[in-house]
This record gives C-alpha cells, structure tokens and sequence, in this order.
C-alpha cells in the first residue's frame, strides 16, 4: 500500500500541474488577469479529480490537502511569466496531452486502490482524465473536447483499460500506471501530429424544416 500512495500522490501532482498549466494557457489566450488565470488553473487542475472522488464516495483529494491547489496557482502563475510566445496554443495542446493521460493512470488507480471493481476503475480513469478539460472549455467559451471528432476521449479509454487490465495481471503498480500512461500519451499524440479522428455517423442526417 504504500507503494500505491507513494506512486499516485507523484502521478496526481503531475497531473495537476500540467493541467492547471492547461487552464491558465486558456486564460491566456484570452488575455485575463492574473486572478482569473488562477481561476481557470484551478478548476482545470481539480475538476477531474473532485468528480472522481465525489462518484466514488472519497473525500475529495485537495480539501485536506490545499497544496494541489498551490500547486494549480504556482502553474498559473509561470504561465504568466513565461506562458506567452507564438507557440501557446501548440504547448496547450501538449500539456492537456500530458495532464489527460497523466489522469488517466491516476483517476484508475485509485478507484482501485478503494476498492471499485474492474469496470467501475476504467470509467473513473476516463472521468478524471477528461472533465477537467471540459470545464477549461466551458470557461474559456471554447468548443468542448467532448464534442470533436479528434481523439480525446478514446485515448483516455484505452490508458484505463490498459491500466486495470496490467494492475489484473499483478505487474507492478509503477509499470501499470506507467504503461497506461504511455498508451493514453501516444494515441493522444498521434491525434495532435497525424490528426487522427474516430469515424463519424454513416447514416444520413435527420429531416430538417
């Protein structure tokens, strides 16, 4: 057990740094202030793992522990100082890649460590890998990850999947959460760079007017 609290309290600050960094690029992109890019960072780093918690009945992770929310606000705060440049929008894209799959690992893993069935873990895995992205799009009047055909979605099924299914088969927790990581990264990757998409409905569309 304490190889599992030691490997997702690493993972789960991860995670939240990237996608606090994620948020507040959103702010950015938007020319905010400073508050409000705490904001965005915040909701962003958190919001994937609050949802987590609350649907399997934990107490949420940064309420005890407010240094996840540091953690978000410390993101923000480089993403001022730093953030700004003609490659923005490209390092959102890459840090939502990494904070997505870096939650996919950490959302599985601790549905499992409490105890959720197999199922229960993946679902949880996709939950914390993609709300935060969610809500940053919400905030941001952006159009939702949820609602485009390129890979989000997808790769955050497959790193859980892949997580539970190795964390089954007794292979260190490391590796696990590692190997789901990796998979999730890489599918997501390959959307960013080969623009890779999920087929769209075959049918024909409804009747109109």
């Amino acid at each position: 057990m304490e190889g599992l609290a030691a490997s997702l309290t690493g993972l789960d600050y991860a995670a939240v740094a990237v996608f606090g960094a994620s948020g507040a690029l959103a702010a950015a992109r938007s020319k905010h202030d400073i508050i409000t890019f705490g904001f965005f960072a915040a909701v962003t780093g958190v919001g994937g793992g609050t949802l987590r918690d609350l649907l399997i009945d934990a107490p949420v992770f940064w309420v005890a522990r407010p240094e996840y929310l540091v953690v978000c606000l410390a993101a923000a705060v480089a993403v001022w100082i730093f953030g700004w440049g003609q490659g923005r929008e490209r390092l959102l894209l890459w840090l939502d890649a990494l904070g997505m799959a870096a939650y996919t690992s950490v959302g599985a893993m601790k549905a499992v460590s409490l105890g959720a069935p197999p199922f229960t873990a993946v679902v949880m895995g996709v939950l914390t890998a993609t709300f935060g992205g969610v809500l940053r799009d919400v905030l941001a009047h952006e159009p939702s990850v949820l609602l485009r055909r390129e890979l989000y979605v997808t790769p955050a099924l497959l790193g859980a999947i892949a997580f539970v299914a190795l964390n089954a088969l007794s292979v260190p927790l490391f590796v696990a959460g590692l190997g789901g990581f990796l998979i999730a990264f890489s599918i997501r990757a390959g959307a960013i760079l080969f623009g890779w998409q999920m087929p769209g409905f075959p049918g024909r569309a409804p009747p109109t007017g």
